[in-house]
């Protein structure tokens, strides 16, 4: 596949990487992330601005752990759970990776296609692994949180939503410098659907 930016002088050659899902879809992952209590959860500066509310409306669960208690309010149809979350952290995701070895410490600018579109446009200046196979191809309970990783559940969630269609593609490069220089060239040029700055 070949993308270019906005003139054909300026062509990149992508490889298909190929994707391998595990298991089947699953939910709810922000309930599993009891290290902390709601009370100690509320000390840290993403979560002090509902700290009054929760002493008011839920002071009988203060020295419940987080993921328990957040638990028990998406149960009984509070919907005060997802102000502890990021935009994405509460929706159906998947686990999947990088089989190939050959591509694994690889780096450089990726794109997700689903059917023949452009979904995603992204940089990886350290490792394909570090990113897909230890970053949003799986997504931990910490990741669906404020001060988590939402781009990981954003990213996760949509190709877990095509996952039948979806394929990756890499651009390797070296220079870092140039992989931020093409990954804000590409999307400028293509604007896929999935970059999180658009939602």
């Amino acid at each position: 596949m070949k993308l270019s930016c906005g003139d054909r002088e300026n062509e990149y050659e992508f490889f298909r990487v190929a994707l391998v899902f595990e298991g089947s879809s699953y939910r709810d992952i922000f309930i599993h992330k009891n290290n902390k209590t709601v009370a100690q959860t509320l000390e840290h500066r993403c979560y002090a601005k509902f700290k009054e509310e929760v002493i008011e409306r839920y002071s009988n669960s203060l020295e419940k752990p987080l993921g328990e208690f957040l638990k028990d309010l998406k149960n009984s149809g509070d919907s005060f759970y997802k102000r502890f979350l990021n935009k994405y952290g509460d929706l159906t995701y998947s686990i999947f990776k990088i089989a190939d070895t050959a591509y694994l410490e690889s780096k450089g600018v990726y794109a997700y296609i689903a059917g023949d579109e452009l979904k995603y446009i992204g940089r990886c200046k350290d490792s394909m692994k570090k990113r897909v196979n230890q970053g949003y191809g799986k997504i931990h309970p910490k990741n669906c949180y404020l001060d988590g990783q939402a781009t990981n559940c954003h990213l996760n969630a949509r190709i877990t939503a095509e996952k039948n269609e979806v394929t990756l593609w890499l651009h390797e490069m070296e220079s870092e410098v140039a992989i931020e220089s093409l990954e804000r060239e590409l999307i400028h040029a293509y604007n896929p659907p999935w970059n999180i700055q658009r939602g």
